[in-house]
C-alpha cells in the first residue's frame, strides 16, 4: 500500500479547496489559486478539515497516481500558502548578477551579457548585501516552476570542478579536483 497515498492532506482555515465533477482540484489561498486535473480513478473527499485521496484497485497504476497526485495537491497547499524558494549563489571574479526592470541580468565570463526573463508567476530577487558573492532568489506558489527556472539559471553556467566558479546552489557542494602539478 502506498505510505505517501495513504495520509491525508491536512487542509488550514485560509486555503479552500474546490473538487470539480471530472476531479479538477482548485486551491486558493493568500498567496495566489492553482488547479490540478486529477486522474477520474481516483477519488477525493474532504474529511475533517483534511482531504483524502484513495484509490479503486491494488492495479500498479493506480498505486503510482495515488502517491503522486497526493504530493501533487499536497505541494499546491503549501504553495498557496507559503511559496517555494530555492537560492543560487554566483561565484566567479566579476561574476554578478542585477536584477533590472523585471529583467535578470548576469555577467558570467561570457563576451556578453546573459538577458533572463522570468516566466508568469515567477519572481526573481538578487541579494548582493550578504557576502561578496550575489544571491538569486527565486520564489512562487508553482513548486515545478521554481525548480525548472532555477535549473535554467544554473545551466547557464555550472559550477567548475576545478576553482568552483559559476553558478550553483546555496545548499550545493561541488566537489573540486585537483590542478595540474609541476613536471620534473
Amino acid at each position: 500500500m502506498s505510505r505517501v497515498g495513504k495520509s491525508p492532506i491536512p487542509v488550514s482555515k485560509l486555503v479552500t479547496v474546490n473538487i470539480g465533477s471530472n476531479n479538477l482540484v482548485t486551491v486558493k489561498g493568500p498567496k495566489g489559486e492553482q488547479s490540478l486535473q486529477v486522474d477520474p480513478d481516483i477519488l477525493l473527499k474532504m474529511e475533517d478539515g483534511e482531504l483524502v485521496l484513495s484509490r479503486p484497485t491494488e492495479q500498479k497504476r493506480h498505486k503510482a497516481m495515488h502517491g503522486l497526485y497526493r504530493s501533487l495537491i499536497d505541494n499546491m497547499i503549501v504553495g498557496v500558502t507559503e511559496g517555494f524558494k530555492r537560492e543560487l549563489e554566483v561565484i566567479g571574479v566579476g561574476f554578478r548578477a542585477i536584477m533590472q526592470n523585471g529583467v535578470l541580468e548576469l555577467a558570467l565570463g561570457f563576451s556578453h551579457p546573459i538577458y533572463f526573463v522570468p516566466p508568469d508567476g515567477i519572481d526573481i530577487n538578487v541579494d548582493t548585501k550578504r557576502s561578496k558573492n550575489n544571491f538569486i532568489i527565486v520564489e512562487g506558489i508553482d513548486k515545478q516552476m521554481v525548480g525548472q527556472v532555477a535549473a535554467k539559471i544554473r545551466s547557464l553556467r555550472p559550477p567548475e570542478p576545478y576553482k568552483g566558479k559559476g553558478v550553483r546552489y546555496t545548499d550545493e557542494f561541488v566537489r573540486r579536483k585537483a590542478g595540474k602539478t609541476a613536471a620534473r
